[in-house]
């Protein structure tokens, strides 16, 4: 049950990083865009909370359901992070930096 749940929490963390990265990005381009290094900086901290502030909250309910799903998001986003070199997560700032968006 833990496994399966464990895969379950990196699939969905992989669609909830998707989804705000686009909208990071696309605030970044337009709302934002007097301000792209701080919409960036608030989109990587919000995907890490995601990731390490729920996955701690569901590790605290202490049911294996929980403890799968809790530990796949925190998996997740050290997948994407390794993965993508920081691109997805916002971990890595010289994509950003240098002109590559």
């Amino acid at each position: 049950m833990v496994i399966a749940t464990t895969i379950a929490g990196i699939v969905a963390y992989v669609i909830v990083n998707f989804v705000l990265f686009l909208a990071t990005l696309a605030a970044a381009d337009g709302v934002a865009s007097d301000h792209k290094s701080l919409a960036l900086i608030g989109g990587a901290v919000l995907l890490a909370l995601i990731a390490f502030g729920g996955g701690t909250l569901l590790l605290l309910l202490r049911k294996p359901w929980s403890r799968g799903l809790g530990l796949g998001l925190m998996i997740g986003w050290a997948l994407l992070t390794i993965f993508t070199a920081g691109f997805c997560t916002g971990v890595n700032p010289s994509f950003y930096t240098d002109g590559l968006l």
